[in-house]
């Protein structure tokens, strides 16, 4: 797997002296994410003090995410996993890792609660999907219906804070107009289940969302369907 790229400044012409200021226009500027990449892993806290530390999978496979290439950092910085095992505790999706370049428990701890991806095409490679397989980002700007076909809202965000994949749904203000993402707070999220999602079609751009009504009512925020009043 492919280390960090190399980046350089600007060279000055032959003979020319190099200022402070020259100094600072060369400097090299740390890449955006390509556009097309896919969140497949997020770092943990750090493992003992040689720099390792715990790393969670979310590819099918979670042993697989050491092979995917290239792999960025949230910066967009080329990241490589040069060892992995399984993390105390038989959670599948929880290893112990080692990353290039990550060689004290400094170094390790700055890297925690940072995302880790690679590009649509490498996934593809990897772990093709099935028939019926998609990806959480694929997720992102479907409409949600009721199952009686009644809008209530967007899906803008499918975040996990480690208790499980949620679903975010900025709410429509009326039929034809959805709430931006993270305007007012009102997005509202639920969990990722059966229970609430009973279908998704990627293609014709929906999902169905089954919970109860004022769960999506503007004063409702984003507590849980158990929670709203």
């Amino acid at each position: 797997m492919g280390a960090g790229s190399k980046r350089r400044g600007s060279r000055p012409p032959a003979g020319a002296s190099r200022r402070a200021g020259d100094a600072r226009s060369a400097a090299p500027t740390v890449p955006a994410l390509p556009d097309d990449v896919v969140r497949i892993g997020e770092c943990g806290r750090a493992h003992g003090l040689h720099g390792e530390l715990r790393l969670k999978s979310f590819t099918g496979d979670p042993a697989m995410l050491a092979r995917y290439e290239p792999l960025f950092d949230e910066s967009g910085a080329r990241r490589e996993i040069t060892a992995l095992r399984p993390a105390p505790g038989g959670a599948t999706d929880l290893f112990i890792a080692r990353i290039a370049g990550v060689d004290d428990r400094n170094a390790a701890e700055a890297l925690n609660r940072c995302g880790l991806y690679t590009t649509r095409a490498a996934l593809a490679t990897l772990d093709p999907p099935e028939e019926d397989e998609f990806l959480l980002a694929d997720l992102i700007g479907l409409k949600a219906v009721t199952p009686q076909g009644e809008i209530r809202g967007t899906v803008v965000e499918v975040p996990d804070y480690g208790a499980g994949t949620l679903i975010g749904i900025a709410p429509v203000t009326d039929a034809n107009a959805p709430v931006r993402a993270g305007a007012r707070g009102e997005t509202v999220l639920l969990p990722f289940t059966k229970a609430f999602f009973p279908e998704i079609d990627i293609a014709g751009g929906r999902i169905v969302v089954d919970a109860p009504d004022d769960v999506f009512e503007a004063d409702s925020g984003d507590l849980p369907p158990d929670e709203a009043e």
